[in-house]
């Protein structure tokens, strides 16, 4: 499953604030009232993810806020698997559901051969062939109503492993997907992939749309599974619109996770990120028929956790950093948008100034597990999970060593500086308190050279664990 956010070049990030879970208008840039070319409200799948852990962890403490901020929320199902054999029925079930409920389904179609380019979401189909034969499996489930359809993501904005007749394969498949789908069902809207707004230039990225055919389909999708501020987004949309020069094609963007903009140039699990805006037809924009959460939050870039697993930490922080309500700026006003310099809430390169100050516990207080989730070459994440069998905890510091050359990289949930072999791990801001028999967890993605030993010497706030 395609998972992981895009990098590209960091931009400056605008702070759009609404609240999780109220589907919003906005004037952003100046556009107009009006509405696009969808109307209704997008399904919410009660098969996913979030919704299967929320039912099996009723009592844990994040699960209050997940449900509220996220759970609550219509998110995109994702259709990965290259067997044909399933992938009619399994569009069938998940559209029948939305029918039903008379509500719009959210198709991620995500096969097409060399996904990804061969990284983290490589797979798909074996060859173009292939390729249309599960597109026609996919279009025979989409029945005959409203039905939004974000074809392949990666496919256009990231073409650095194809030459130029790899490229033309490509066009021509898409191409040929979105009529399969138009005919199976004239009512489903096609939207094809545009990257985001850091990544590719307006101009280049057009010129890729229209060799991939979307004067055929309805418009294209920007920021799946990345951070890009929806001003920013909604700018760089209208820019790519005006060099196509097709009035009748429209845009889509992906709020999932946008709610506080990019951490810089971290795009895998970066810490600090919330929910953007909630799913919405009513996007107060002409040229935008809606904002979806297609990258369903919780769900890992395969740094804090594996691809695709759903990993409450991430989703707890993704709802307690969700945005607030106000209209978001406008990428035509700088001046209100934080600059270059500003280092976002909670970055791993800096600790929140709001953390409380540490209280350790008395000595054999606490537990410490830790876990390596996943290693690969030099490389590998690993989890640390520290339980409080003391009294309460009110901002904590972790400190332990690596037996060999290990390197953190990067963090989540926490903040994380080293010295040779010497690890200190501090709260995050919002995980800092920690009550009796009370657990937290964080993770860090890291390089290593020769074995890969466990960490020891494990010290909660001075004390040894």
């Amino acid at each position: 499953m395609r998972v992981l956010a895009r990098w590209r070049l960091p931009a400056v990030a605008a702070i759009a604030t609404v609240t999780a879970g109220t589907a919003a208008v906005w004037l952003v840039g100046g556009g107009s009232a009006s509405a696009g070319t969808i109307s209704g409200t997008f399904y919410k799948d009660p098969n996913s993810q979030v919704l299967r852990w929320l039912a099996a962890n009723p009592n844990d403490s994040r699960a209050a806020l997940i449900r509220d901020r996220i759970g609550s929320q219509p998110q995109g199902r994702w259709f990965t698997s290259p067997n044909t054999s399933t992938t009619t029925a399994d569009v069938t079930a998940y559209v029948n559901g939305a029918n039903a409920a008379g509500q719009i389904p959210l198709l991620v179609a995500y096969a097409i051969p060399n996904r990804d380019c061969g990284g983290a979401s490589a797979g798909g189909t074996t060859d173009y062939p292939s390729y249309a034969n599960w597109v026609r499996a996919f279009a025979s489930g989409l029945g005959n109503r409203t039905a939004v359809v974000l074809l392949e993501p990666d496919s256009i904005a990231l073409q650095t492993c194809l030459d130029s007749a790899g490229i033309a394969a490509r066009n021509s498949a898409l191409s040929g997907a979105i009529t399969t789908i138009k005919q199976a069902n004239p009512n489903a809207k096609v939207y094809l992939d545009a990257g985001h707004s850091a990544w590719n230039s307006a101009g280049d990225q057009a010129n890729r749309l229209v060799a991939a055919g979307v004067r055929s389909a309805d418009g294209f999708y920007s920021n799946v599974s990345n951070f890009r501020t929806t001003a920013d987004e909604v700018s760089y949309g209208r820019n790519v619109l005006n060099a196509i020069g097709a009035a009748n094609l429209h845009q889509v963007v992906d709020t999932s996770r946008n709610g506080k903009g990019p951490n810089g140039s971290q795009w895998c699990d970066p810490s600090g990120r919330g929910t953007g805006v909630a799913p919405t037809t009513s996007t107060g924009e002409a040229t935008v028929d809606a904002f979806v959460w297609a990258k369903p939050p919780g769900e890992a870039d395969g740094c804090a956790a594996s691809a695709g697993t759903f990993s409450p930490d991430l989703a707890y922080q993704l709802a307690l950093n969700g945005v607030v309500t106000s209209p978001p700026p406008t990428s035509s006003s700088p001046s209100s948008s934080p600059s270059a310099s500003a280092s976002p809430s909670r970055s791993p390169s800096s600790s929140p100034s709001s953390s409380p100050s540490s209280s350790p516990p008395p000595a054999g207080g606490c537990s410490v597990a830790y876990k390596v989730d996943s290693q690969w070459n030099n490389g590998f994440t690993a989890t640390v999970t520290i339980t409080n069998r003391g009294p309460a905890v009110n901002g904590w510091t972790l400190t332990f060593a690596f037996p060999g050359d290990q390197r953190i990289s990067n963090a989540w949930n926490a903040t994380a500086t080293q010295s040779g072999t010497s690890v200190s791990v501090r709260d995050g801001g919002w995980n800092a308190s920690i009550p009796t028999g009370g657990t937290v967890s964080f993770g860090f993605q890291a390089t290593f050279s020769g074995s890969n030993g466990a960490a020891s010497g494990f010290k909660l706030n001075g004390t040894v664990c």
